[in-house]
């Protein structure tokens, strides 16, 4: 099972960028997804998480300025990024696990943003 994440680029400060996340041939429904990112040089980091029944965390350095949302119908996962910071410059993953674990079984190959002037 390999996840898609797509959507990243380049954009300015104050900016805004929507992820998206896929599998195709594989339903997301079931799955907890879950958004990591990795900067250069630095550990990887849980960004946001949605349940099944979206329930979502958010970890403090995105609270208030990103969004996971999920479409079952269309098996898609998002993650709307606004009010980016350069410190969001990073290689974004998303990753599913079963409802009734804590770790994350399929990944992404990961979709890079870039936040700079």
């Amino acid at each position: 099972v390999q996840l898609q994440a797509c959507g990243g680029g380049l954009v300015q400060p104050g900016g805004s960028l929507r992820l998206s996340c896929t599998a195709p041939g594989f339903t997301l429904g079931y799955y907890a997804i879950g958004w990591f990112r990795q900067a250069p040089g630095k550990a990887r980091e849980g960004v946001s998480c949605i349940t099944g029944d979206g329930s979502t965390v958010y970890s403090d350095s995105v609270k208030g300025r990103f969004t996971i949302s999920r479409d079952n119908g269309k098996n898609m996962v998002f993650l709307q990024m606004n009010s980016l910071k350069p410190e969001d410059t990073a290689l974004y993953y998303c990753a599913a696990r079963r409802p009734s674990e804590r770790s994350y079984t399929y990944w992404g190959q990961g979709t890079l943003v870039t936040v700079s002037s």
